[in-house]
């Protein structure tokens, strides 16, 4: 009996070395499967927060110089391209209702000069005074709307960019001709409303225009509209280059650059960013402790090598998966293998 249950207690003993041993065995294989990765550590640093917009450049002032009335055309006296100062005559057209106007008026000016003559000396009623008196102011501002839409000036400085009609053609609702003023010009771009505090008026801008590659012009902010779009959460800002050699062009493509000073962010390595397919998401894997877990970011610039995280659970000094994203998931423990 005794020989029995010495044998029972030997094949017991041997049945739990041997499960013991299938443990470490099964263990070891665990050891095995666990995936292998590459890291490296972050950091924070400051980044100059400078964002790229395209605009159209605009002319600082258009305007359409045309008569308020038809009539006949006597003389252009510009051409398209031609540069034209601030109250330069641009358009002389038809004097004969302007001339029938003066007659008009030299009349009612003298008749006025008798009858004021006589109501200083009580020869004629204040009522008869007052009656010559409007006349002569109505045919004295029928005068000088004749002239103004006689004798077309230009109201800014520019280059005139269009002439719709030659010498002697009738009015036919088209502008004569059109100034621009081309010094400056403008742009205008629309930022994203979380800048909105750090724009202000003044604010130095760079601007490249394609015709002249890689060259960069110096413009500044000239306006900030004080409203936002509610369905871009954009608002708009007018950029103005001053252009004194003229060669910007209004309807060349821009791109606009301004600085917003800079602010210190993590950057994190192209190759641990983690672009989520079927969306936009962006993720980056932290490894810490043997494991590696899911952290939704946000981008900024591109830096070289590396992107500024905007936002996002990523520190300063931590650690980050670089290799076999698309195969980590939250959580997986893993080993790390750093050359």
């Amino acid at each position: 009996m005794k020989k029995i249950t010495f044998v029972s207690m030997l094949i017991t003993v041997a049945i739990l070395i041997m499960g013991g041993c299938k443990s470490k065995d099964k263990a070891a294989s665990m050891e095995v499967q666990k995936m292998s990765i590459r890291t490296e550590q972050v950091h924070a640093e400051e980044v100059e927060q400078t964002y790229e917009y395209t605009a159209i450049v605009e002319a600082n002032a258009v305007n359409n110089i045309a008569p308020l009335t038809g009539g006949r055309i006597d003389r252009i006296y510009v051409e398209v391209g031609d540069r034209v100062s601030k109250g330069k005559v641009l358009v002389q057209m038809n004097e004969n209702s302007l001339k029938q106007a003066k007659a008009q008026l030299d009349n009612l000016k003298t008749s006025f000069q008798r009858i004021d003559e006589l109501y200083k000396v009580g020869g004629t009623s204040k009522s008869d005074w007052d009656a010559m008196k409007t006349q002569l102011d109505v045919a004295q501002t029928t005068y000088d709307n004749l002239l103004e839409n006689t004798r077309l000036i230009s109201p800014i400085s520019g280059v005139v960019t269009q002439r719709n009609y030659d010498s002697g053609d009738l009015y036919g609702g088209l502008p004569v001709v059109q100034v621009q003023q081309i010094t400056p010009v403008k742009m205008n771009v629309n930022i994203s409303e979380t800048l909105f505090k750090q724009v202000k008026v003044g604010t130095p801008v760079t601007v490249k225009v394609d015709a002249y590659g890689d060259e960069e012009f110096k413009g500044k902010v000239s306006l900030i509209y004080p409203t936002m779009d509610g369905a871009t959460h954009t608002f708009p800002v007018e950029v103005q280059l001053a252009n004194g050699d003229t060669r910007v062009r209004p309807g060349m493509y821009a791109r606009v650059t301004i600085n917003f000073g800079s602010q210190k962010h993590v950057v994190v390595p192209d190759e641990a960013i983690f672009r989520q397919q079927g969306s936009g998401n962006r993720y980056v894997y932290v490894y810490k402790d043997g494991k590696v877990s899911f952290n939704q970011v946000n981008i900024g610039r591109h830096l070289d090598k590396a992107y500024e995280l905007l936002s996002g659970d990523v520190h300063d000094g931590d650690m980050v998966a670089t290799t076999g994203l698309a195969r980590l998931k939250d959580g997986l423990e893993v080993t790390v293998e750093n050359k």
